[in-house]
């Protein structure tokens, strides 16, 4: 089931030790575009989307209060875009990362092809739809169609992850993508000081 909030997660809900989490803006621009949706899973099939930014604001306490928490995993699909919009709208910039993009282009060395969507019908034989992704996130009132989308980028993230760790084991990958994965909360501090196109172990 998915579940629509404005402004902030509901006081009563118990954190799992592992969440899925996604966001949605107005642009994939992180310098210009607003975070508009934070997409939550604890991996029970059910999705907590948080409506944000506008009238209703950035303070959101209880999300804050997840997104902070050490002992907490967090699943992201591409987490250097979602942590740093995060960070700059929400200014928690989170800790305890996995990144299923990352984890997909060390563990599936077979293909150039690393998007959810791929990795939902190569892993587990689901097709989801990406046809809302360029939509206007920052209305009031979401459309059905959007907020089953937005739902979909995280349902899946925590079944994703397993099959992931599997063929990373199996590779002798698991310890790179971990290292890998604590570097993010630099990348994204980097990106937001304007290093963003800079490859910073370059010669050059």
């Amino acid at each position: 089931m998915n579940y629509l909030h404005k402004g902030d997660l509901p006081e009563n809900l118990a954190f799992p030790s592992i969440v899925a989490i996604d966001t949605e803006t107005m642009g994939l621009n992180f310098t210009r575009d607003k975070l508009c949706l934070v997409q939550i899973s604890f991996g029970d099939n059910n999705a907590h989307l948080v409506q944000v930014g506008g009238d209703i604001g950035y303070d959101a306490k209880n999300l804050k209060k997840l997104l902070k928490n050490k002992n907490i995993i967090k699943v992201f699909h591409y987490a250097r875009f979602d942590v740093a919009m995060l960070k700059k709208y929400l200014g928690v910039l989170c800790k305890s990362i996995y990144c299923t993009k990352i984890a997909s282009k060390l563990a599936r060395t077979y293909t150039d092809r690393h998007g959810l969507k791929e990795l939902c019908k190569e892993l587990l034989n689901i097709e989801i739809s990406k046809q809302q992704q360029s939509s206007d996130w920052g209305s009031s009132v979401l459309s059905k169609n959007q907020i089953n989308y937005a739902a979909n980028d995280v349902l899946y993230l925590h079944a994703i992850k397993e099959k992931l760790d599997n063929i990373l084991e199996r590779e002798n990958r698991l310890q790179l993508a971990n290292s890998l994965f604590k570097f993010i909360p630099t990348r994204v501090t980097l990106d937001l000081l304007g290093w963003h196109n800079s490859d910073l172990f370059s010669h050059t």
